[in-house]
């Protein structure tokens, strides 16, 4: 029997970081994965997703650039090869996680395929092979969430073969599904308003479906400051996508959905339709019940270094339902790492910025304006619109706007909100300011070039000091 020092089950973006982290420190390591290395974000999420998107911003560029003075394109015809843009996003996967195998393989990283099941705290089978470590880290990520919508009328597909929910001919999909049509459907029906949802819908309005989104709460992306999903909502809808708010979704018919609203009954149809209410961890196959790991609902419970009740055994990324985003789980992975080292490393989940890539792109960090003030009370806002930026302005962008938000006595900052191009990658300065607890006027004062889209940060935080340059 082969025994490790640290044995990391699931490859996701926790888990590799995780096991090259341990071994660059000198510990005999070992990576179970049952599927493929780089996860759900790699594989099916993140990456994908954005390789696609990344072609719809080509296609709208295209087609707006007789706004920059250029001629001789012929924009009626400009439009996505579904074909060669899945073949492209597959090449890109495909790079990415034979490069995440070779950092294993560089660093020494032992990896077993296979599904890993406990025999007990320290002993796991896989397949007929059985492992031992001094520590377990659990990273297995998640899986979509499975809404109890009663469905009928679908076993048939339009294709008129038999199928299932993982076939591309079927109606219903989820988001795997999603990513590999080679065809744009005529219409699509999106059950979930969240980030997946939202991201689906833009792309595939891009690409000409007619696209409904049904969310059961008031507002779509709940997780982002009320007011930029405001912002966001119109512009969607300007796009032509219908977007039904505190919807309930009581039943599919074939391809139809049957919603409430205000207890009013009506219903859509969708050549495909999108289940996109969420994901839920993974822990199927583990046989954590034999070890009495403590629970939170479907998420396996840990404390601040990420260990759980079991001495030894952690528990990293969506499975432990802390933040459901790839950058978490690797630094989740550092940390449990740094603990099995005799080093204790806190993460403050209030400092980890989130993205949305539609476009514009949203990006956050910290607080909402309405969690800050249920929170604080009075709290000072700055905002700076994008149209007012001259870079922006070449860009061709005048939508979104920089939001800031401070605590009043000291000015510290409690969250920064950004709706406009290039946010994502925007957003990391706020964070970087927010770990090193910079306040509100070193933001401020800090040089930033002209022109350029980072120049928008500063007013901001000018703005909310009540100090704004150029915006009245």
């Amino acid at each position: 029997m082969k025994h490790f020092d640290i044995v990391v089950v699931g490859g996701g973006p926790g888990g590799y970081v995780a096991a090259i982290k341990a071994a660059q420190a000198g510990k005999k390591v070992a990576l179970v994965e049952k599927s493929k290395l780089g996860g759900v974000c790699l594989n099916w999420g993140c990456i994908p997703t954005k390789t696609l998107l990344k072609s719809v911003e080509v296609l709208q560029s295209i087609r707006h650039s007789g706004d920059f003075a250029v001629k001789g394109i012929d924009v009626a015809s400009a439009a996505i090869d579904m074909v060669k843009l899945q073949q492209r996003k597959n090449s890109i996967v495909q790079k990415l996680t034979g490069g995440v195998g070779m950092l294993l393989k560089g660093n020494g990283v032992t990896v077993i395929s296979g599904q890993g099941s406990f025999v007990d705290k320290q002993t796991m089978a896989v397949g007929d092979e059985m492992i031992q470590a001094d520590n377990f880290i659990i990273a297995t990520g998640s899986v979509p969430a499975k809404p109890p919508i009663p469905v009928s009328g679908a076993e048939v597909c339009p294709c008129h073969a038999p199928c299932t929910s993982h076939d591309i001919c079927a109606p219903i999909i989820g988001s795997d599904e999603a990513l590999d049509l080679t065809e744009v459907p005529t219409s699509l029906v999106i059950i979930g308003g969240g980030v997946i949802g939202i991201e689906f819908a833009y792309l595939y309005a891009s690409l000409g479906a007619k696209v409904t989104v049904i969310e059961l709460l008031d507002r779509i992306l709940p997780m982002v400051d009320r007011e930029i999903t405001g912002e966001v909502a119109k512009m969607l809808r300007g796009m032509g996508i219908t977007i039904l708010t505190e919807a309930k979704v009581t039943r599919i018919v074939g391809n139809k959905v049957h919603y409430e609203v205000a207890g009013n009954e009506d219903s859509v149809v969708g050549e495909k339709i999108l289940m996109s209410v969420g994901r839920v961890p993974h822990t199927d196959g583990l046989n954590i019940e034999a070890l009495g790991i403590e629970m939170n609902r479907r998420a396996i419970k840990v404390d601040a270094v990420m260990q759980t009740n079991v001495p030894g055994i952690y528990a990293i990324g969506d499975v432990n339902g802390a933040s459901m985003l790839a950058h978490t789980a690797s630094m989740e992975g550092m940390v449990a790492v740094d603990h099995i080292l005799g080093h204790t490393v806190s993460l403050d989940y209030n400092r980890i910025p989130s993205c949305i890539y539609i476009q514009p792109e949203i990006a956050a960090v910290g607080l909402t304006e309405e969690q800050a003030r249920e929170q604080y009370g009075d709290v000072l806002v700055g905002k700076f619109p994008i149209a007012a930026s001259g870079k922006a302005m070449v860009q061709g962008e005048n939508r979104g706007m920089v939001k800031v938000i401070l605590e009043p006595q000291y000015q510290e900052i409690l969250g920064v909100h950004i709706y406009g191009p290039h946010a994502t990658d925007l957003i990391a300065e706020p964070a970087l300011a927010m770990n090193l607890e910079a306040t509100a006027e070193e933001v401020a004062m800090s040089v930033h070039p002209h022109p350029t889209l980072s120049e928008i940060l500063p007013e901001a935080f000018h703005a909310a000091l009540g100090k704004a340059i150029h915006n009245l």
